[in-house]
């Protein structure tokens, strides 16, 4: 499938990462799963998808109140970190987002604007070559309110030097598409994995 752009002279190009540069979700599931089974914590997918672009420790936090648990928050966060790390050599990049990349760079200035940690946005943008590609990232810790506030977004526009209405979004998540449009920003939605094989 091609993934078509708004209309608009675009000066620069924010992507997330995880489920829009690349195809990591379902990659993400199973570490969750896999750490998750420990405190016998369930996260359905349905949920997973639904929770996308959220800060990972908000997602131990909710699950931990909903399902009546004591999750210790960092080493959740840790060891889903490690389990995700260790499938890196399998996941690939999302072919729709790869072709936009290629086509705009050297062209436009891009950024990443993603709730996970710096360290998850680095190994993955390495482990598909492409950190390179990107002026600037943004990640949790860099900024105090996460999607669907636009703090991540307007602070990329700032370190690229682009007024917010000139910036394309990339987001495959309801969160990142309402925190794009909050800042002044046209977004292109990214379809999830099944709704990409349905093609």
């Amino acid at each position: 499938m091609v993934l078509t752009l708004p209309p608009g002279d675009f000066r620069a190009y924010l992507f997330d990462c995880d489920g829009t540069i690349v195809d990591s979700m379902p990659l993400h599931h199973r570490a969750w799963c896999a750490v998750l089974d420990e405190w016998g914590c369930e996260f359905p997918e349905e949920l997973f998808y639904a929770w996308g672009g959220r800060p990972v420790a908000d997602i131990v936090a909710d699950l931990n109140e909903r399902q009546g648990l004591a999750m210790p928050v960092e080493l959740v966060m840790r060891r889903q970190e490690e389990h995700y790390q260790r499938g890196l050599p399998e996941v690939t990049a999302v072919p729709e987002v790869l072709a936009h990349i290629e086509d705009a760079h050297g062209r436009l200035p891009f950024a990443v604007v993603s709730g996970g940690s710096r360290e998850s946005v680095t190994v993955s943008l390495s482990a598909l070559g492409l950190l390179d590609r990107f002026e600037t990232l943004v990640c949790a810790g860099d900024y105090t309110r996460p999607k669907p506030d636009p703090e991540g977004y307007l602070l990329a526009a700032r370190r690229l030097g682009v007024a917010p209405a000139d910036c394309l979004v990339f987001e495959d998540t309801d969160l990142g598409v309402q925190a794009a449009t909050a800042a002044g920003m046209a977004a292109v939605r990214v379809p999830q994995p099944w709704q990409r094989a349905e093609v």
